[in-house]
């Protein structure tokens, strides 16, 4: 790469030099020029003239191609601007499509000239085509794989670039036996012929030097064996019957452009060339280097590899042993275990961010942004529920819910999540929701996940400067139902007719540029759409490609009222919950008074993971408990035997814990020979949420359950109860 970079250094010097000799030719060029060279009849046309509309193909570097700003460079475009320069006439360079070009389209669009014509004196006169004189001049060269011997009665197939009709010619006349075969871009002819799938491809010597540095095309070479000059003109657009009129000032533009052409030098031209050239060398990219050093990669890949097969190996290994001692415990065993390891960090997440609001008095803005990271907290941990529960899945038993849900809420948190992504992407990200009945029962997991699902596919197949829009509104139906819509629209890079008959289908995921860098599994569009069947609704998609998508996800569920979430969780059969509806009625504060003058019960916490412990500890000693906390199932048992007739009323009890677990620990403590141990109220407080989990509490001696990430203030209504 060193002597690349030296390269580029002189590439840059020699460049300098020659804008500077350019400038001094062009000033004595224009110094030595006679006061016209057009006649006045093309003097009055160029005065009068709009800038003339003309078609390039960028894929053509150093002749042509765009710079960073979208602008057309490379020599062409120096030879352009010195041709305006000349004549007076202004351009406006507009891309051509890939593949072949219409002349309907050319006629439509309303170009005034296609520029990186091929010259050919015998096809302008034969068919009345309007081409201008060469403006450069180079030859084209035969480029294939090492070793390859071209003779003209071999069978060989060549790679062209669409639209190279005269190469097609001179195959024909010199070459008979070769056949063409058409790609849409150069980089896709070079390609064919270094994967064998031609035999080689034939281009301009500019291009071709060009492409050769790429490091991938190591194993191709310039044949010399092919002597034809390639002339670049400008071919004038006309109609296909044009009047005297629109032909005179057809063959007007034609003749302005020739005068200029030959008023230019060839040291001119050469200038242009060579800065070009020289100034516009391959630039390496991160493929390029992967591929030059890809024996050291590779060697790196074997490593990685192997490591990857002995860890699945062994996980194999102790599958096989797990399944062999018992396939239904085993597999309960490692769901519970998955369940405790991931449940437990979420359960330190969503603790803080409630100590944060305690404790944030004057900052409505962060305490807002902590709502939305315990709300995206508690959606990530029901979602882990649903997939952890393996029976429901293997069944095909998926049992949605039916709990109050507030969609203006659900709306709220779902833009939380997308918006900082969409912003990051660059993307506009509007969420227009019309919704006169919030208020349903429903599953909001579910709903939450389908509207996820399908805004993160909208947000990575939509390029930077577009934007994904959430539109939503409803329709009353009889007996109390609402039907809602959601249509999610992207102006993202769409898809096949093909591949919307099937992106609903288990493990599906369609295979083009577009996918690339976005694998996943094929699983999300499907399992979105059963969801939306259990609802008595519908998932469905519009799309056209490289036009963007639309999902409609539609569904019915029943209305219900504000509130109605809170009262149900606080309106426990039995007993003296009048008492808990004059505390929600007379607020939180009446609760912390009542509790302080009855005393609050002292708490022994037996949790093994030292931060949740410590959060616990803190969150109810704010609430006036006293708190003792030990780091294990023993050490709880010898508290609780040390302690005072009655001292403890209630153990908060982590089930998975070092030395002795939960469960051991409660039924030792209930086995202890003292009048309190059959009294006091053991609350099994665990990440663990199947219900064998909750039997094997209960069976243990404990009193309730508690499921992590803990809801404080449902804790110490729990509590209360418990010890009321």
């Amino acid at each position: 790469m060193g002597s690349r970079n030296k390269m580029r250094l002189a590439a840059a010097v020699m460049t300098m030099m020659l804008a500077f000799r350019m400038s001094g030719m062009t000033a004595c060029a224009e110094e030595q020029q006679p006061d016209s060279i057009f006649t006045e009849e093309e003097q009055a046309y160029i005065e009068a003239a709009e800038p003339l509309k003309v078609g390039y193909v960028r894929d053509r570097k150093p002749v042509s191609f765009q710079d960073e700003n979208g602008e057309l460079a490379g020599i062409s475009r120096g030879i352009f601007d010195r041709i305006s320069g000349i004549s007076g006439l202004k351009f406006e360079y507009i891309e051509l499509p890939a593949g072949d070009v219409t002349y309907d389209y050319l006629l439509s669009e309303g170009f005034d000239f296609v520029t990186g014509v091929e010259y050919n004196k015998e096809n302008q006169k034969a068919h009345g085509i309007l081409m201008s004189d060469p403006y450069l001049s180079s030859r084209k060269v035969i480029v294939a794989k090492d070793g390859t011997v071209i003779e003209p009665e071999h069978d060989l197939t060549v790679a062209i670039s669409t639209g190279s009709q005269t190469i097609r010619k001179v195959l024909k006349d010199q070459y008979p036996n070769f056949i063409t075969v058409d790609y849409d871009t150069t980089e896709a002819c070079f390609d064919a012929v270094s994967r064998g799938e031609v035999d080689l491809l034939i281009q301009n010597q500019y291009v071709a030097e060009y492409w050769l540095y790429k490091p991938v095309y190591d194993n191709l070479r310039v044949i010399p064996v092919l002597d034809l000059a390639d002339q670049l003109c400008f071919s004038a657009v006309t109609s296909l019957e044009p009047t005297e009129a629109e032909w005179h000032q057809k063959e007007l533009m034609v003749d302005i452009i020739n005068r200029s052409i030959a008023s230019m030098s060839d040291s001119e031209v050469s200038a242009y060339v060579i800065a070009a050239t020289m100034g516009n060398m391959y630039e390496y990219t991160f493929q390029d280097v992967l591929y030059q050093y890809r024996y050291t990669f590779a060697v790196l890949g074997i490593a990685v590899i192997s490591i990857c097969f002995l860890l699945y190996l062994n996980m194999h290994i102790r599958i096989q042993s797990i399944k062999a001692q018992a396939n239904a415990k085993a597999k309960g065993d490692f769901l519970s275990t998955m369940s405790h390891e991931i449940r437990t960090p979420l359960n330190g997440l969503i603790s803080l961010n409630y100590l944060m609001e305690r404790n944030v008095n004057d900052a409505d803005k962060i305490s807002n942004y902590l709502q939305q990271s315990s709300s995206v907290a508690r959606y990530l941990l029901s979602l882990v529920n649903n997939i952890l529960d393996m029976s429901k899945l293997q069944e095909s038993e998926i049992t949605l819910e039916h709990k109050p849900v507030d969609l203006n809420l659900l709306l709220e948190t779902v833009e939380s999540v997308e918006k900082g992504a969409m912003e990051e992407k660059g993307l506009q990200f509007l969420v227009d929701a019309q919704i006169p009945y919030p208020y349903m029962l429903g599953d909001e997991v579910r709903i939450q996940q389908i509207l996820v699902n399908v805004i993160d596919n909208a947000r990575k197949y939509t390029d930077q400067g577009g934007y994904v829009t959430v539109k939503v509104f409803q329709e009353k139906l009889q007996e109390g139902e609402v039907r809602t819509t959601i249509k999610i629209t992207d102006t993202g890079r769409g898809m096949s007719e093909e591949f919307q008959k099937k992106i609903f289908d288990p493990f599906t995921q369609e295979r083009t540029t577009v996918s690339q860098g976005n694998q996943g599994t094929g699983l999300g569009m499907a399992i979105c759409a059963l969801l939306a069947e259990r609802m008595n609704g519908s998932l469905k998609v519009k799309s056209r490609l490289n036009e963007g998508s639309c999902f409609t996800f539609v569904f019915t569920a029943r209305q219900t009222e504000p509130g109605l979430e809170e009262r149900q969780g606080n309106a426990a059969p039995g007993s003296e919950k009048v008492t808990g509806d004059a505390q929600n009625a007379s607020g939180e504060k009446q609760i912390q008074g009542t509790a302080a003058a009855a005393g609050r019960p002292n708490i022994l916490i037996a949790e093994d993971n030292e931060l949740n412990g410590q959060i616990l500890v803190e969150l109810l000693t704010e609430e006036g408990f006293e708190v003792q906390y030990v780091n294990n199932g023993k050490k709880a048992v010898e508290a609780f035997a040390s302690s005072a007739i009655g001292k403890y009323r209630v153990i908060l009890m982590d089930v998975m814990m070092p030395e002795m677990d939960g469960l051991q620990a409660a039924a030792a403590i209930r086995a202890l020979d003292r009048p309190d141990a059959g009294k006091v109220t053991i609350i099994a407080c665990t990440a663990n949420s199947f219900k064998e989990d909750q039997d094997k509490a209960l069976e243990s001696g404990m009193n309730d359950f508690v499921t992590k990430p803990i809801d404080v203030q449902k804790l110490i209504r729990k509590i209360e109860e418990c010890t009321a």
